[in-house]
């Protein structure tokens, strides 16, 4: 299996359980790993072959910044869950960081994978 990586994607969405939280947009990073069979795109060099990062990227600000969830874990799960149904995508790592959440801390992040 080959291994596509997309880090710190940047989405800015309303997130969080705090009442202050869900007025305001704040900012979400987001890494994905994306396990895929990069064999014919290697010997066509066709994009039409790969897996395109750039509509898999684009489609993830979409759904993030348009969504309103309180956590981070819910963010992951949908995510996961329309990439794998709209790519050809095998096996997924996912991890969502919220900079900043806490105090003394750069983040915390949530990290899944899904077959």
């Amino acid at each position: 299996m080959d291994i596509m990586h997309i880090k710190d994607l940047s989405a800015y969405t309303t997130i969080g359980v705090y009442e202050h939280e869900r007025g305001i947009k704040q900012e979400l990073k987001i890494n994905i790993e994306i396990g895929f069979n990069n064999h014919t795109a290697a010997l066509t060099d066709d994009l039409n072959d790969a897996l395109d990062y750039e509509a898999i990227s684009k489609r993830t600000l979409q759904y993030v910044e348009s969504s309103q969830h309180f956590l981070i874990e819910t963010v992951a799960e949908n995510l996961s869950q329309l990439l794998l149904k709209e790519f050809s995508i095998e096996k997924l790592n996912l991890t969502i960081s919220k900079p900043g959440s806490i105090k003394g801390a750069s983040e915390v992040s949530v990290k899944i994978t899904r077959p």
